[in-house]
């Protein structure tokens, strides 16, 4: 028995994952460098690029195509780095994401991921949790698994502890002593031994892999696919009519496949679904830092669109830290703080007892704790305290009686000491009170119920019978007394009541304690509409028109049990509502999953309640709620920009490589041209953009409309206005020029630099659509700094070396063509500047 209870030590872990590996299927495991390399290979921008080098090399131009084998390298270089982050974050977020596993090492009990399980883990089972492992059972207390996943029996079959003779066996049965990886723990609790992780197991016996689990599109990668598709046959066409033109009309159909293939280059929006892809996985790690951990990439996009938070009260919005405040012992109220050891009545030490004795020996739940630490500090040193006792049964909480009793036997009695606690009422009926003792009662509760106490019943009794009955009913109870608990609202969910308000969303607070104590917690907290209520009972009673009408302005409910809050989902859903819901119990389940975005607890929640929900809190506290809001508001925010941006600028470049070849002139932008402008496009979409802070007024706008594309009407202009407004600049830059009598070397050089600063300031005014160019400055973000400095650096490289203007075809630029260039470049972007200001000043 000490060896179960010490667990493995440190070292003994580390030497069995050297030998077995990780808990976890093969599916599971992550891409290899190879293989990601191969995956950026494969992407058409860089298929193009050898496509054009390979042209070059014909046409007996090496320069050009040592310069675009250079370009692809580095490309390559960029966007391996990249998706290799990517691939980091994604690992990260597995490991959170892992089901979790309470288990016992060097004497300590603590919670792992799952994958961190090895052969001789002392795991710890408890309702609700996913079993993360094959293992033995040591010890049971009714203990029921859902092995549906393993055999396609939705019954639950019954465990056992087993007795040393029993061999390792297959899924199926009742009584077996052993629990299977993947299976779920629906009731009870017990320990078990570890005997077989990973493909060991016997769900990897049978090749049950991650990989037939396919992720539903999301409504940004249906939308982003469409706009990827509408651009690519444009594409076609225009590359189609380019080729023809210079074949037909000049007889060269080789240049008119490398001009066919530049044009292709500079229309192929092949950005979206690497920015769709990082913006997420980036977006749902930088959550996870705020203790949000992201399931579903979905919640991402949903999370700015919420307008009702429905939230439990207990851990969620108070601290879930209960100290025992009250003790009421025949119709006598004391308060805990008032007394000492000697003014303490004995009545006092009998609740406290028998309140223990309902309570578990090793407590997880916050007020057994509390009753564990009380009896340890009050009872001590008395004959109230009975370590020598043994339990014989458990009767569990049930849903339609709302207490638990504990059955023991002392060495020197006969007869059975039976003790419970629950809900008062609950109490009470188990206690058959009068109607008059019940009001009595009922009175106590009230009045600790309005201070914002916690209250809980406490009963006993005897049975001389030598066989227990089926129900706690059968027992002859006798009221003992209540115990109250204060449990401290948070210190900052006032302000995130307020700054959700702020944001257009409700806040609904559901707890199952009294009224009284809910009501006294939504005035604590800002609550609107905080005396107004509806408890469990007038919920069940309430038809589904009434709750839909009530629920327009109820934002307490009291005495609800988790099942009624599938009710709650979908009467605001039926408002029109979109609904975040959070929950932590197997209960909680069917609402989690109902509503828009289900939110489990991270720190109590059960397994269950973990995957059937969207988001997990990993601290269990509602400002984080609002946390992940703002910056849920945040990557969409940027990632709509990020979007606008890369159409608008996509615009001038296709422009640019088709209309001078249209109108007679020699090709203005060449391969080499286009891959130089992806150094810049690539990382201003996929870094600068998506680490850009929040706009100051995120939390200020109305929750978006989820019926609204991303590119809504507003935004397409937006863009279509930005494209061809720096379209038209750089293609004044290069007329003029020609009409100045430049040549066609001199006219390609300030048109392409023209491209290139003005691409730089689209960048930078893209990034907030409320503040000034100069604003924008002032917020810090080091990707902008970066992407800016790097591309002014290398224009002035190529301009500066001979060597690199022979191969991007460039000539010398003067001061003046510098003034001409920048001025352009600021024009072409003062417009959206102006209509930023006349916002402003509309706001105002």
């Amino acid at each position: 028995m000490t060896a179960i209870v010490r667990g493995l030590s440190g070292n003994e872990v580390q030497a069995l994952l050297q030998r077995d590996g990780y808990n976890e299927l093969p599916s599971q495991k992550s891409q290899s460098a190879l293989a990601i390399f191969l995956k950026v290979l494969s992407e058409p921008m860089l298929i193009l690029l050898l496509g054009a080098g390979t042209l070059y090399l014909i046409l007996g131009e090496p320069k050009d195509a040592l310069m675009l084998l250079t370009f692809v390298l580095v490309i390559v270089y960029i966007t391996f780095t990249q998706e290799r982050k990517t691939e980091r974050t994604l690992e990260k977020l597995r490991d959170l994401s892992s089901p979790r596993a309470y288990v016992i090492r060097d004497n300590n009990r603590i919670r792992i991921p799952g994958r961190e399980v090895v052969v001789g883990d002392i795991i710890i089972l408890q309702e609700g949790d996913r079993v993360p492992a094959d293992a033995t059972i040591i010890e049971s207390s009714n203990i029921f698994a859902d092995e549906s996943l393993l055999t396609g029996e939705s019954v639950p079959v019954s465990k056992s502890e087993w007795d040393g003779t029993l061999a390792f066996t297959q899924p199926g049965g009742d009584n077996l002593p052993f629990v299977y990886s993947g299976s779920m723990i629906v009731s009870g609790r017990g320990v078990a031994r570890v005997t077989a992780t990973g493909i060991n197991t016997q769900i990897g016996h049978i090749g049950t892999a991650l990989s037939t689990v396919v992720e539903e599109e999301t409504l940004l990668k249906k939308e982003t696919a469409k706009i990827v598709r509408f651009f690519m046959a444009l594409g076609l066409v225009l590359v189609f009519l380019i080729v023809a033109f210079y074949g037909f009309s000049q007889g060269d159909w080789l240049k008119g496949l490398l001009a066919g293939l530049t044009l292709s280059m500079a229309i192929l929006p092949e950005e979206f679904p690497v920015v769709l892809i990082i913006f997420l996985t980036l977006g749902a790690w930088r959550l996870s830092k705020r203790k949000v951990l992201t399931r579903r990439s979905a919640a991402i996009e949903t999370l700015g669109a919420a307008t009702a938070l429905c939230v439990d009260k207990t851990g969620t919005i108070t601290q879930n830290i209960m100290h025992l405040t009250s003790i009421v012992h025949e119709g006598n109220a004391y308060q805990l703080d008032t007394l000492t050891s000697r003014t303490t009545p004995e009545g006092v030490h009998t609740v406290l007892e028998y309140a223990i004795l309902a309570s578990q020996n090793d407590p997880f739940d916050p007020i057994e704790k509390e009753l564990k630490r009380a009896g340890v500090d009050m009872l001590k040193d008395t004959e109230h305290i009975h370590t020598t006792w043994e339990l014989i049964r458990e009767y569990p909480l049930q849903k339609t009686l709302l207490s638990l009793s504990h059955v023991w036997r002392s060495r020197d009695k006969k007869e059975f000491i039976v003790a419970s606690k629950g809900a008062p009422e609950a109490i009470a009926d188990i206690c058959h009170l009068t109607k008059i003792q019940k009001n009595a009662l009922m009175k106590h509760v009230s009045a600790l119920s309005a201070k914002g106490t916690r209250v809980l019943g406490v009963a006993k009794a005897t049975f001389n019978k030598s066989s227990l009955p089926d129900s706690q009913h059968d027992f002859i109870f006798e009221l003992v007394g209540l115990v109250g608990f204060a449990d401290p609202v948070r210190t900052n969910i006032a302000q995130s009541v307020k700054e959700a308000y702020q944001a257009g969303m409700r806040v609904i607070m559901i707890t199952g304690d009294y009224p009284g104590t809910a009501c006294h917690i939504a005035r604590q907290i800002g609550l609107k509409n905080p005396d107004s209520f509806m408890t469990g009972p007038e919920l069940i009673k309430s038809t589904p028109g009434d709750l839909r009408k009530k629920i327009r302005t109820i934002n307490v409910f009291a005495r609800v049990v988790p099942e009624q809050k599938l009710r709650i989902v979908m009467a605001l859903k039926e408002n029109g509502e979109i609904v975040a819901m959070t929950g932590d119990g197997v209960n909680d389940a069917p609402a989690l999953k109902s509503a828009h975005i289900g939110i489990a607890m991270g720190q109590r929640g059960t397994d269950v309640a973990r995957e059937a929900s969207a988001i997990v809190l990993l601290n269990d506290d509602f400002s984080s709620i609002v946390a992940a809001v703002r910056l849920g508001r945040t990557i969409f925010d940027n990632l709509k920009k990020a979007m606008a941006y890369i159409v608008a600028v996509h615009i001038p470049i296709a422009g640019m490589a088709v209309v001078p070849v249209l109108l007679g002139y020699p090709p203005l932008l060449l391969p080499a041209h286009i891959a130089f402008l992806e150094l810049v496009i690539d990382p201003a979409c996929s870094t600068v953009f998506e680490a850009e802070p929040e706009d100051e007024d995120v939390m200020l706008l109305p929750p978006r409309d989820l019926k609204r594309p991303l590119f809504d009407t507003p935004t397409i202009a937006l863009s279509l206005l930005q494209g061809f407004s720096v379209f038209a600049v750089v293609a004044g830059v290069f007329f003029v020029s020609i009409q100045m009598g430049k040549t066609d070397i001199e006219s390609r050089t300030m048109a392409f630099a023209a491209l290139v600063v003005s691409n730089l300031l689209l960048i930078i005014t893209n990034l907030s659509w409320s503040k000034s160019l100069i604003g924008i400055l002032r917020t810090p973000n080091k990707a902008l700094y970066s992407v800016v400095g790097g591309a002014i650096s290398a224009l002035v490289l190529i301009n500066a070396i001979p060597f690199f203007r022979d191969v991007f075809h460039f000539s010398p630029l003067h001061t003046d063509d510098i003034i001409v260039i920048s001025v352009s470049g600021m024009v072409g972007m003062m417009w959206f500047e102006f209509v930023k200001r006349v916002i402003r000043i509309r706001a105002a």
